[in-house]
C-alpha cells in the first residue's frame, strides 16, 4: 500500500507502507492493503505509520510543520491538528495541517 502525507508547505511522507493508523473524527482506525475505498476527516491526534524498514522513510524535515518521531525501527508517528484522508486502489493520501 502506498502512503502520501501532504501539508500546505510540502510533501511530508511518500512511501510504501504496511499499514497506517489515523485519528478519524469518529474514532481511530487502521488501514491495511486492499482496504475498501474511504474518505474521512481527521481530528487532532497521531498518525502511526508501520513501514517495512527505515530505508522506506522519505521525510522533508526542512519544510515540515509536522514533526515526525520514530518509535522503533518500523513505526513512524506524526502529530497533526486536523486533516482529510482518501484511500482508493491501495493508495492513501492524507492532507494534514
Amino acid at each position: 500500500m502506498y502512503l502520501e502525507i501532504v501539508s500546505p508547505e510540502a510533501t511530508l511522507f511518500s512511501s510504501e507502507v504496511d499499514s497506517v493508523l489515523v485519528p478519524g473524527v469518529n474514532g481511530e482506525f487502521e488501514m491495511l492493503k486492499d482496504h475498501a475505498p474511504i474518505v474521512s476527516l481527521l481530528k487532532e491526534g497521531t498518525i502511526k505509520i508501520h513501514t517495512h524498514t527505515q530505508s522506506h522513510l522519505v521525510f522533508d524535515e526542512l519544510h515540515a510543520s509536522i514533526v515526525p518521531h520514530l518509535d522503533n525501527d518500523k513505526i513512524l508517528t506524526l502529530k497533526i491538528n486536523s486533516g482529510t484522508l482518501e484511500m482508493k486502489d491501495n493508495k492513501v493520501i492524507i492532507l494534514a495541517d
